[in-house]
C-alpha cells in the first residue's frame, strides 16, 4: 500500500459556516477513488466540514498530489493511498493504514467505479466481471474491513456512490446498473445489520454529473440528459459532494438505509 503523503501535524478546526453546520472536526474519513472527479469533491468537502482525509487512487499520482494539496488548504491533513478496490487485500490494507495514522474511522465513502458500457449481447464476461467488482464487490470489501473499527467506537457513517441507473436501468450499460442496483441493495441490508452499533449506511444516487468522462460524451447524449432534468442543468460533484457530507454528520443520525437522489429530477 504506498502513500502519496502523510501529515502528523495537527490542525485547527476551519470556521466555516458549512464546517460549524456539518460538525465533522475530529473525525476520520476514507473516501474510495479521490484522485479526481466526484471523489475528489467528496474529500474536499469533508475537509471543509472538519474531517481528516484518507483517499485511495489506482494509478492517477497527479490528480492525488492535486486533492492533497485541495485538502490540505482547507486545514485538514490528506493521505492518499495507491490502492486498486478489485484487490482482495487492499481494504483492509486502506482500513488498517487509516486507523494506524489516526487511531479511528468515523466515515467510509465507498465512491470508486469504473464503467465498460455495451449492449448485452455484445458484453463480454470480462465486461461484466469488473464492473461488477469494481463498483460493488470493492464496496463490500471496504465496508466490511470498516465495520469492525466503527463497532468498536459504537459509531460510523458509510455513504455508498450508486446512481439513478442502479434504479432505472440504463441502455448499454447492464453491468453497471445491475452494480449500482447491488449496491443499493447492498446499503438497505448492511444498514440493517450495523444500527445497532450506532452506524448509519445510505446511498447518494447521482444523475449525470459534470466531470471529464462527461465532457467527453456526445453533444446529443449530453443535450438528452439535460432535457431528462427539470433543473436545466446537469449537477456539478460539489452537488454529490454536499449531499455525502451531510448524511456523514450528525444532522443525519436518524437517517439509514436511504438513497438520496442527486439528480436535478432528472429521474422523475
Amino acid at each position: 500500500m504506498a502513500s502519496v503523503a502523510a501529515h502528523s501535524r495537527q490542525y485547527r478546526l476551519s470556521l466555516s459556516p458549512h464546517a460549524d453546520a456539518a460538525g465533522l472536526a475530529g473525525r476520520v474519513a476514507l473516501v474510495t477513488g479521490g484522485s479526481r472527479g466526484i471523489g475528489r469533491a467528496i474529500a474536499i468537502d469533508l475537509a471543509r466540514a472538519g474531517a481528516e482525509i484518507v483517499f485511495t487512487y489506482r494509478s492517477d499520482n497527479d490528480g492525488a498530489a492535486l486533492t492533497i494539496r485541495a485538502v490540505e488548504a482547507r486545514g485538514r491533513c490528506a493521505i492518499g493511498l495507491r490502492a486498486d478496490g478489485t484487490d482482495r487485500a487492499a481494504a483492509g490494507r486502506a482500513v488498517m493504514e487509516t486507523i494506524a495514522r489516526f487511531g479511528r474511522l468515523d466515515i467510509l465513502v465507498n465512491n470508486a467505479g469504473i464503467n465498460r458500457d455495451a449492449v448485452v449481447w455484445k458484453m463480454d464476461d470480462r465486461a461484466w466481471d469488473e464492473v461488477i467488482d469494481a463498483d460493488l464487490g470493492a464496496a463490500f470489501r471496504f465496508t466490511r474491513a470498516a465495520v469492525p473499527a466503527m463497532r468498536e467506537h459504537g459509531s460510523g457513517r458509510i455513504v455508498n456512490i450508486a446512481s439513478i441507473n442502479g434504479l432505472r436501468g440504463k441502455f448499454g450499460q447492464s453491468n453497471y446498473a445491475a452494480a449500482k442496483g447491488g449496491l443499493i441493495a447492498f446499503t438497505k441490508s448492511v444498514a440493517r445489520e450495523v444500527a445497532a452499533f450506532g452506524i448509519t449506511v445510505n446511498a447518494v444516487a447521482p444523475g449525470l454529473i459534470e466531470t471529464e468522462m462527461v465532457a467527453t460524451m456526445p453533444d446529443s447524449a449530453r443535450q438528452q440528459s439535460i432535457a431528462e432534468t427539470v433543473v436545466g442543468r446537469l449537477g456539478a460533484p460539489d452537488d454529490v459532494a454536499a449531499a455525502v457530507t451531510f448524511l456523514a454528520s450528525d444532522g443525519a443520525r436518524h437517517i439509514t438505509g436511504a438513497v438520496l437522489q442527486v439528480d436535478g429530477g432528472q429521474r422523475l
